[in-house]
C-alpha cells in the first residue's frame, strides 16, 4: 500500500481536515488546529505532505520523525500538521487491519471514557442553569473559563465575581458535580495565587493553566500554596516539551492536546511518561469530531486518562457542530456522563465527505478573539 494523494478541507465553524488517499483505496482522516493560523497551515499541510506521497502509511513512526526531525522543531504550526497527518495514518493502519486504533496501541485498559462538558462561555455566564442542564443530561462534571480580562495586577472585585460562580455550583449540588475551572493562561502570577486560594475552598476538580507555559516556573509557587490539583499541557508539543512539568513536579494532570501535540502515538508517549511520575491525564479536545475521535482512541489504551474533554454544544461551535459531519453520530453518545469506547475500525468515524465538501465551499475565516484590558493594553484570551 501507498500514499497516493493528501486533500485538506477547511470547515465551519474553526475545523481543517486532512484526508490521506492511498493506492488501496483505504483513506484515512485527521484533524489540524485553526487558531494558529489557518492559510499557513493549509499551506504547511499540502508541502509536509508531499512527503508522504509514495510512502507506505503503516510505517507512522518513520515517517513522524522525518516530519517532526526537520531541523527547525516543533512550534504550534507544524505540530499540528505533523498531528493531523499522524492521525490519519493510524486511521489508514485500523481500518486496513479492521481493528479500532487502540487495539495497535495494546488494547483497552477499561470498558468507557468519563466525559466532562463545558458550560459559561468565553466570558462566563449562566453557569448555574447550564450545570444543571447537564447534570440533568447524567454529566457529573462540567468546566468552565474562570475569568474575563484580567491584567497583572487586578481588583478583588473580579476575583469575588469567579469565586462566586464556582460557590454557585458548589451550593446547588454539592461535591456531586465536579468542576474544572480553566484560567486558560489569562492569569498572570500575583492574581493567579489569589484566584487559586480564592477557589480552593471550593473543592475544584483542578484548577487549568493558572498561568501561561512559558511562564511554568511559577506552578510550583502555585502549587505549594493550594491543595486543587494543577493542569496543563493543551500548548504543548511532543514530549520534549512535558519533560520540564514532569522534572518540577507541581503539576498533578496533563492535558496533550492530540491535534497539535504530534499525533496518536506521541500522546500516548506522553501519558506514559506522565503514568511514571504518578500523574493524571485529561486530554485537551475541543475541537472538531476527528480530534476527539483519534483522542478517544488514546483514552481507550490510557489507564492513567481520568475524564476527557469533548465539544459537542461548546460556545465556538457556531452553525455547525460534531456531528453534522459525521455519519455514524453514535460514536458520540454520552450516557450518565460517559461515552463507549470506540467499535469501528480506525477511528472509528464514518465521514460524510460530500457535506465536508459542500461546506468547505464556502471558506473559513477564524483567528482567535483578541482582548483588551481595561487600559488599552493586550489581555490574554
Amino acid at each position: 500500500m501507498k500514499i497516493s494523494n493528501i486533500t485538506v478541507y477547511k470547515v465551519k465553524p474553526r475545523w481543517i481536515f486532512v484526508k490521506i488517499s492511498t493506492d488501496e483505496g483505504i483513506d484515512g482522516w485527521g484533524e489540524m488546529i485553526s487558531g494558529t493560523k489557518t492559510e499557513t497551515v493549509v499551506a504547511g499541510a499540502y508541502e509536509i505532505g508531499k512527503r508522504l506521497i509514495g510512502r507506505n502509511p503503516f510505517e507512522i513512526e518513520r515517517l513522524f520523525q522525518e516530519m517532526h526531525r526537520s531541523f527547525f522543531r516543533g512550534g504550534p504550526i507544524n505540530g499540528t500538521i505533523v498531528s493531523g497527518l499522524e492521525m490519519a495514518l493510524w486511521d489508514i493502519k485500523g481500518k486496513a487491519f479492521n481493528v479500532p486504533v487502540y487495539e495497535l496501541l495494546g488494547g483497552a485498559a477499561r470498558d468507557k471514557i468519563k466525559v466532562y462538558s463545558w458550560i459559561g462561555g468565553d466570558r462566563p455566564s449562566e453557569v448555574v442553569e447550564q450545570a444543571q442542564d447537564r447534570f440533568d443530561r447524567g454529566f457529573t462534571a462540567v468546566k468552565m473559563n474562570a475569568t474575563e480580562e484580567l491584567h497583572y495586577i487586578d481588583s478583588y472585585e473580579k476575583v469575588d465575581e469567579v469565586v462566586e460562580r464556582v460557590a454557585s455550583i458548589r451550593e446547588r449540588f454539592g461535591d456531586k458535580m465536579a468542576i474544572g475551572v480553566d484560567f486558560h493562561g489569562r492569569v498572570h502570577k500575583p492574581m493567579a495565587k489569589v484566584l487559586a486560594k480564592a477557589l480552593e475552598p471550593y473543592h475544584p476538580m483542578f484548577l487549568e493553566e493558572v498561568v501561561l507555559p512559558e511562564n511554568e516556573e511559577h506552578f510550583k509557587e502555585v502549587a505549594n500554596s493550594v491543595s486543587v490539583p494543577l493542569a496543563t499541557g493543551e500548548r504543548l508539543y511532543t514530549r520534549w516539551q512535558f519533560k520540564n512539568i514532569f522534572k518540577q513536579g507541581a503539576i498533578d494532570i496533563i492535558q496533550p492536546d492530540v491535534a497539535l501535540c504530534g499525533g496518536i502515538l506521541e500522546t500516548r508517549k506522553i501519558a506514559a511518561m506522565a503514568e511514571a511520575y504518578d500523574m493524571a491525564v485529561a486530554p485537551h479536545a475541543p475541537y472538531g469530531p476527528i480530534a476527539l475521535a483519534a483522542t478517544l482512541q488514546v483514552d481507550a489504551c490510557t489507564p492513567n486518562v481520568f475524564i476527557q474533554e469533548q465539544s459537542l454544544g461548546i460556545h465556538y461551535n457556531k452553525g455547525f457542530d460534531l456531528l453534522d459531519f459525521v455519519k455514524n453520530k453514535e460514536i458520540f453518545q454520552y450516557q450518565d456522563g460517559f461515552v463507549d469506547l470506540p467499535d469501528k475500525p480506525g477511528l472509528g468515524l464514518i465521514m460524510d465527505e460530500d457535506k465536508i465538501k459542500e461546506i468547505a465551499q464556502e471558506g473559513l475565516v477564524w483567528t482567535n478573539p483578541q482582548w483588551k484590558n481595561y487600559d488599552g493594553t493586550i489581555a490574554e484570551w
